[in-house]
């Protein structure tokens, strides 16, 4: 674990919510099972498998004393969740985490939740997609967006931020809305957002309704039983998009599959949209540098004709 304990060791204090150590992306030997987020002013370290108690007490060290270089006497607080087979087990190590924790991205205010489940309620490697939809936005103010599989609606969030004219988000999770319609008061986000708590694939009818669009964008699970199965279920969205989208619009569609890569998106999207034209893959956050750029997040933007 000498890596972590280096990167601890040399990391700057961020402003915002980010990744410091990515040891999923195999750049690190014998670290893979490690990752260490920053959720100001709490550090997350994630186990993908169970570790020893003197491992933990080794980055208590090392966060302790790096934290006194960079912030004096305030606390220290950090949060270790160990996931394992399919299941998670959090506890706070030190100090205390606020309630509401809010966090910031890029001048934008999510709240998060970093001791109850395994997603903390902002995903920290959309952070690059998040940022091509506010550059997307900015280009072409007035927008309407079909958000998919919204989760706490941070593209929402962007996307209006930026001059989108609508954005409807649409997720199954009540829960999971009701903290995105949070993040757009927390921003001062009064209207354009609309949030449909339904099944994706039994809603189209409603979906077209309100379209045409001029951006999708689509940020499903990998697998999750009951929901959306990537190597089954990504073809069945993808046949929507072209009558969904307005001429000239675009999709951008996400994938953080590790055993299905760049490929499986791209021939999937030829068989099912062929009339949509790739435009590119959108870069993951440096911090999240994988040994493999198939393995990692896929992040692809499409176009259709004008």
């Amino acid at each position: 674990m000498q890596a972590l304990l280096n990167a601890i060791a040399e990391m700057a204090l961020p402003a915002d919510a980010q990744r410091v150590f990515h040891g999923r992306g195999g750049m690190f030997p014998g670290c893979e099972h490690w990752a260490l987020d920053f959720f100001p002013p709490v550090w997350v370290l994630t186990s993908f498998q169970p570790v020893a108690e003197d491992e933990l007490a080794s980055v208590q060290a090392a966060l302790e004393g790096r934290w006194r270089q960079l912030s004096g006497d305030a606390p220290l607080n950090w949060v270790h969740q160990t996931r394992h087979e399919g299941r998670s087990h959090t506890r706070l190590m030190a100090g205390a985490v606020p309630d509401p924790h809010m966090v910031g991205e890029d001048g934008a205010r999510y709240r998060v939740h970093v001791l109850q489940g395994q997603n903390h309620g902002l995903f920290l490697d959309m952070a690059e997609g998040r940022r091509w939809v506010r550059r997307h936005m900015d280009a072409t103010p007035g927008l309407k967006v079909l958000n998919l599989f919204a989760y706490t609606c941070a593209f929402s969030v962007v996307a209006l931020q930026a001059g989108a004219r609508q954005v409807v988000n649409m997720d199954m999770s009540h829960g999971a809305l009701a903290i995105g319609q949070q993040n757009h008061r927390l921003n001062g986000i009064e209207s354009g957002a609309s949030f449909m708590a339904h099944d994706i694939f039994n809603s189209w009818g409603k979906i077209r309704r309100v379209g045409p669009y001029d951006l999708i964008i689509a940020d499903p699970p990998s697998y999750q039983k009951g929901s959306f199965v990537a190597a089954k279920d990504y073809a069945r969205l993808m046949r929507r998009l072209p009558e969904l989208l307005a001429p000239g619009g675009y999709a951008l569609l996400c994938l953080n599959a590790p055993e299905l890569g760049v490929e499986f998106l791209q021939d999937a999207m030829q068989e099912a949209a062929p009339s949509l034209a790739f435009v590119e893959r959108v870069p993951n956050p440096p911090a999240f540098v994988d040994v493999s750029a198939q393995r990692s997040l896929k992040v692809l933007a499409y176009k259709a004709a004008d």
